[in-house]
């Protein structure tokens, strides 16, 4: 028998799925959802590590107060629901700094909700800025990167995406979708030398994480959470998930057989008095 030949294969499974980051100075980078959270502490990060930073949420005060100490910031406040919007933003970018080097889309909502308390108007709402304001973004960047040859899309979706949980009626399946969609944009742009990053961050202490009322695991601070992120784009990663002890677990539960985890989750979330 014929010794197998793995050096065509090995390099691969060796080689980062996206091209490493050193150096972040003079990087054009846009950041929707720039007002709070996550989006906040990258704005903050991204602009002490030198680069070009353009910071959009519908917030104006919030922005300008992250940008205030720095002269490689831009605000370009807007509503992700508008479309036109979108346009006019983009084509102020592409005047302004001539391209993007990354954009990362940051904005959500969340209410913490069991299927029965959810309100058709209210989905609506919350699917239209976690999912379909991802869509209008890409719609508006993704010829001119594809006509620049480079550049990086990061969508921050949630360990909320892997697996059914209760409270999470609908923030759950949105960022269910915006990690198949990461994963169809990667084999789509990835020969084109574009970087698609897939963020999946576990509790990390934000506006939207202080509706809840339970215990959250390993919850971290937006500055954690940025500086995970960051690392994870300088080393090449394709999915950035952390805390690592916690998103773990959750992976775990993804292959588990549905019967046994089923069985777990009604021990956890259908105790007596839970509602």
């Amino acid at each position: 028998m014929s010794k197998i030949d793995d050096s065509s294969w090995c390099p691969t499974l060796l080689t980062p799925l996206n091209t490493r980051i050193n150096e972040w100075q003079g990087k054009r980078i846009w950041l929707i959802g720039a007002s709070s959270g996550i989006g906040a502490a990258l704005a903050a990060a991204f602009l002490h590590l030198g680069a070009q930073v353009v910071l959009s949420a519908r917030r104006a005060p919030q922005l300008e107060r992250i940008a205030a100490p720095h002269t490689n910031a831009l605000i370009l406040p807007f509503d992700v629901q508008d479309e036109q919007a979108w346009a006019s933003s983009h084509q102020q970018i592409q005047n302004r700094l001539g391209g993007l080097d990354l954009i990362m889309f940051c904005a959500a909502k969340y209410q913490p909700e069991r299927s029965w308390d959810v309100r058709g108007s209210d989905a609506a709402d919350t699917l239209q800025i976690n999912l379909q304001s991802v869509y209008q973004g890409l719609a508006n960047i993704l010829p001119d990167m594809m006509q620049q040859g480079s550049g990086g899309i990061a969508i921050i979706a949630s360990v909320a995406g892997y697996v059914g949980l209760p409270n999470a009626s609908v923030y759950g399946p949105s960022k269910a979708a915006l990690i198949n969609l990461s994963e169809l944009l990667y084999l789509d742009l990835h020969p084109k030398n574009i970087n698609v990053y897939l963020v999946n961050p576990g509790f990390v202490k934000t506006e939207l994480t202080a509706k809840n009322t339970f215990f959250m695991p390993a919850l971290q601070s937006p500055e954690q959470a940025a500086i995970a992120i960051i690392k994870g784009m300088q080393q090449g990663q394709f999915e950035i998930h952390f805390p690592r002890r916690f998103t773990r677990l959750l992976k775990f539960l993804q292959i588990l057989p549905y019967r046994w985890r089923f069985a777990l989750f009604d021990r956890v979330f259908n105790q007596p008095g839970q509602a």
